[in-house]
């Protein structure tokens, strides 16, 4: 009986440990300024203090990035339109959530 109260005792901190929090935007750019997070597969992205970011996957590309209204936003030229996503964190993952509520998560590069 008394493994099974402990077993209950640590159970709801596990799961509030799997749970995404939305960030604010000091928050993101706290989370990201002069960060590396990976996508996996060999994909990362990087996120300089000077609002420059760096994406990889099989070749690089560069852009622009900042926190707008709460959110994270991004410019890939040769376009010109801004992109904006929600940031939730939930330990050393990243997930970015789109206007549609498609998701892409990443994690901190070690």
């Amino acid at each position: 009986m008394r493994r099974f109260a402990l077993i209950l005792a640590i159970w709801p901190g596990l799961l509030a440990a799997e749970e995404f929090r939305k960030l604010s935007g000091d928050e993101i750019l706290e989370a990201l300024s002069g960060r590396k997070l990976t996508y996996g597969e060999g994909i990362w992205q990087t996120f300089d203090d000077t609002m420059l970011t760096q994406y990889y996957s099989g070749r690089p590309s560069s852009g622009r990035w900042a926190v707008r209204e709460d959110r994270y936003c991004s410019l890939w030229p040769p376009s010109d339109l801004w992109s904006c996503y929600d940031v939730q964190k939930s330990g050393d993952t990243l997930r970015f959530i789109d206007d549609a509520g498609g998701s892409t998560d990443g994690m901190y590069d070690k």
